[in-house]
């Protein structure tokens, strides 16, 4: 599937998050606390409707998780099928896919390097290479890294 791969401190000084969580983003916001083009620093933010402020959030989770619109729609309607808050089951199955579950193992330093290690097959799940960043790991599943894997300097320092 694609991915964003555009301007990503212009997303986060949108946003006023930094997204992607690297310095680069957070020294931009620092020296830059506005949003980008020529009426960013100028024009005045009102408190917003109703339907910015969700907007909003609804793109910085799709820019965190590095999902596009799509993917995103179906895990939306996944989660509506589910019982339970649909905010929360949205969250939960973000969360469950192979790339997040990399990242939050602490062996990738972003989610975009968590997406890579899964793409070039350097993650096993149940003892089986998946390479696809979206496969939602189950409950009980296993996640290891390849062999291969354990012995990358990139690997070992994030560990």
């Amino acid at each position: 599937m694609a991915r964003y791969t555009g301007p990503k401190v212009r997303i986060s000084r949108r946003l006023g998050v930094n997204i992607y969580e690297n310095t680069k983003g957070s020294k931009a916001l620092e020296r830059r606390p506005f949003p980008p083009g020529t009426h960013g620093r100028t024009r005045r933010r009102g408190a917003g409707s109703e339907y910015l402020l969700q907007l909003q959030e609804k793109q910085k989770a799709k820019y965190i998780y590095g999902v596009l619109e799509r993917q995103f729609r179906k895990a939306y309607e996944e989660a509506t099928r589910l019982a339970g808050p649909t905010g929360e089951n949205l969250l939960r199955l973000l969360e469950c896919r192979l790339d997040n579950v990399v990242y939050r193992a602490g062996w990738a330093n972003t989610r975009p390097q968590a997406r890579q290690f899964v793409s070039h097959g350097l993650v096993l799940v149940d003892g089986k290479r998946v390479n696809i960043a979206s496969y939602s790991v189950g409950r009980g599943q296993v996640v290891t890294l390849s062999e291969k894997a354990a012995n990358m300097i990139v690997i070992q320092h994030n560990i």
